[in-house]
């Protein structure tokens, strides 16, 4: 048994129905469905804890803590609002027919209504003329991929603080690019954060005297927070290979929005306890760095080739980047956490740490 899931579906449930045609359709590659048996319970192998569990077909008895009964039919008003989310807990279940659930992360599904709601107070259609054009531009930066589902939970965005949202839309700013534009430039000082809504880009650097390519950049792609947070020049150039749409965010701005809530920094002494709680030591020096003085057991990830690592290094460790003075390893963390890893900085780095701990 199976019903199509499309966003007629999607557009009946709530709160979800609140979302436009766009995000419906974004949400769609975030749902999962089940069928459900007769005569089984869906929830003894697979709770409802972290989820929101909607009866889409069929019908289920449900018993709560109480000791209420409630037979629930996917065509009821009970069935357009998630299972289990405001009654005492659901103790056991029985479908009554062969049924089909769908269940969504509550984390994503609450990011996602926390961005929609903030920007739609943010961002006011009546605004005074001279206020027009940021608006407009705000809007343009909202709706771009960044600020896609994808990027809520995986991305740059997915743990800023609510209360940074609303300064973020009004202050990220709407550039128009063409092809062969250089938006960074190897040896320059950092000023922007970008973002790509639209295009795609090439990241080259010089090699002894030859351009190297290290990377494309794609839409949904982000660069230039390395020499933002190491108080570094621009290790490398970016150069548009379409015409295309970025978003970018000042150095300021940057730093207060979402480097700090990204960045999270222990003394020699947690770092320690973390580690002998299975965390792991992450050397972002370079290779002849870590050769000399490194921490026992630790991972050489140089800064230069932390986004390479991103997939490879394992989500399910917790990581503390270390480098010289903790400049390097912010640098990488910051990239780390934006992927969705779990990483923490040494403050203060080497230069932090009693000689006899290095090997």
């Amino acid at each position: 048994m199976s019903t199509a899931l499309d966003i007629k579906v999607l557009a009946s449930l709530e709160p979800i129905a609140a979302f436009n045609a766009t995000r419906l359709r974004e949400l769609l590659d975030y749902c999962h469905t089940e069928t459900i048996a007769k005569g089984s319970n869906p929830f003894a192998n697979n709770s409802l804890h972290g989820q929101s569990v909607y009866l889409i077909a069929g019908e289920l008895a449900l018993q709560y803590q109480d000791g209420n009964r409630v037979v629930v039919s996917a065509q009821s008003e009970w069935a357009k609002h998630p299972l289990g989310k405001r009654q005492p807990e659901i103790v056991s279940a029985n479908a009554l027919c062969d049924s089909q659930l769908l269940r969504i992360d509550d984390e994503l599904l609450d990011r996602m209504m926390t961005w929609d709601q903030v920007s739609s107070h943010t961002l006011h259609p009546d605004a005074p003329e001279n206020l027009a054009r940021e608006d407009l531009e705000s809007r343009r930066a909202f709706s771009s991929t960044m600020f896609s589902a994808e990027n809520l939970q995986h991305g740059p965005f997915a743990h800023l603080p609510a209360a940074n949202i609303g300064e973020l839309i009004k202050r990220i700013e709407t550039m128009v690019v063409w092809s062969d534009d250089v938006i960074v430039r190897e040896g320059e000082a950092g000023d922007y954060y970008y973002l790509i809504d639209t295009g795609h880009a090439v990241v080259t650097r010089q090699v002894g005297g030859v351009e190297l390519q290290l990377a494309q950049l794609q839409a949904g792609d982000v660069f230039g927070e390395e020499a933002l947070i190491s108080e570094a020049k621009r290790n490398a150039t970016v150069t548009m290979k379409s015409n295309g749409v970025l978003l970018r965010l000042g150095r300021v701005d940057f730093l207060h929005l979402l480097q700090e809530p990204l960045l999270h920094t222990v003394d020699f002494a947690q770092a320690q306890q973390a580690v002998r709680d299975g965390a792991l030591w992450l050397d972002v020096r370079h290779p002849p760095e870590y050769r000399y003085d490194r921490l026992a057991g630790a991972l050489n990830v140089p800064l230069s080739d932390i986004r390479n690592a991103i997939g490879v290094l394992d989500y399910a460790k917790k990581y503390i980047a270390y480098c010289q003075s903790g400049r390097r390893s912010a640098a990488a963390a910051f990239i780390l956490a934006q992927a969705g890893y779990e990483v923490q900085v040494l403050a203060g780095g080497l230069w932090a740490v009693p000689h006899t701990q290095q090997q």
